[in-house]
């Protein structure tokens, strides 16, 4: 459908994610470039809208540049350097609740046949993953950057750029990396280098909810995470470059390594935290 253009048609850049390109606000809207996936997330946003779910954007239609256009979502984002607000514990379990709220509204939506274009091959040598079958199509990239805030608490999930059918306890462990934040000190945020990783996992699968069985399936899971995932950023950067390559340079690699050694030397401590 063409978005119908109407008032001050003035393009300003929005930057703060990492990979994105051409992103812009044009009045109260987003255009995002056309990219492999922008007509699932186009069918998985109206589903949501549909279900009367309100923490992700409406996708309003194309434009004649044939962006993709969302409505703005008004609030805080955490753009860098990170605000020091990131390390409030009340904030923490409101987006673990809109993750939850997310999660259990994408279940409605389920894994009709057009999500399976948001899969991607696994390049040659990555682990396989452990996730076990896939339940909805999970946000899966909840960075501080990604989450809309409105009066101190998460309101909405934004840029579903890498949304793929996942599992609960996917979600939680994307959720856990960069929230908790399950890195070794040297690579936190300075605002977050003194949390406490352990009690904020906690605080995190809380206020998520999930089952025994789930809980368990965390720490390995986030350990082949990490070690798919340096197989998985590595590719990127080779194959499409951009901001994949630019975080590549910039040493990704090295702490997604250093965190794998964090996990493994913490692994009881984290098991006993999520449990």
């Amino acid at each position: 459908m063409l978005y119908r253009e109407r008032g001050d048609l003035t393009e300003h850049p929005l930057e703060g994610g990492d990979v994105t390109e051409g992103l812009v606000r044009i009045g109260e809207t987003v255009r995002r470039p056309s990219a492999v996936t922008s007509e699932p997330v186009r069918r998985l946003l109206e589903g949501l809208a549909e279900l009367g779910f309100a923490g992700a954007p409406r996708h309003l239609g194309v434009d004649a540049a044939d962006r993709h256009v969302l409505d703005f979502v008004s609030g805080e984002v955490a753009t860098r350097p990170w605000p020091a607000w990131l390390g409030d514990e009340d904030r923490l379990a409101s987006v673990a609740r809109l993750v939850r709220a997310y999660d259990d509204a994408a279940l409605e939506i389920g894994l009709p046949e057009w999500s399976s274009a948001m899969l991607r091959d696994d390049p040659p040598g990555t682990p396989p993953t452990i996730a076990g079958e896939p339940q909805f199509i999970g946000h899966v990239d909840i960075t501080p950057e990604n989450v809309v805030f409105r009066d101190d608490a998460a309101f909405s999930l934004i840029d579903f750029d890498l949304a793929r059918p996942a599992t609960r306890a996917e979600e939680v462990v994307n959720m856990l990396l960069w929230w908790a934040p399950w890195v070794p000190v040297e690579d936190r945020e300075y605002m977050v280098e003194g949390v406490d990783p352990f009690h904020r996992a906690g605080v995190i699968v809380d206020a998520y909810g999930l089952s025994d069985a789930e809980r368990a399936s965390l720490v390995p899971l986030s350990r082949n995470l990490a070690d798919r995932s340096w197989h998985l950023m590595k590719h990127r950067a080779e194959t499409l470059g951009g901001g994949w390559a630019r975080m590549w340079g910039e040493g990704v690699g090295d702490r997604i390594l250093r965190r794998q050694r964090w996990l493994a030397q913490n692994e009881a401590a984290l098991r006993e935290a999520v449990r």
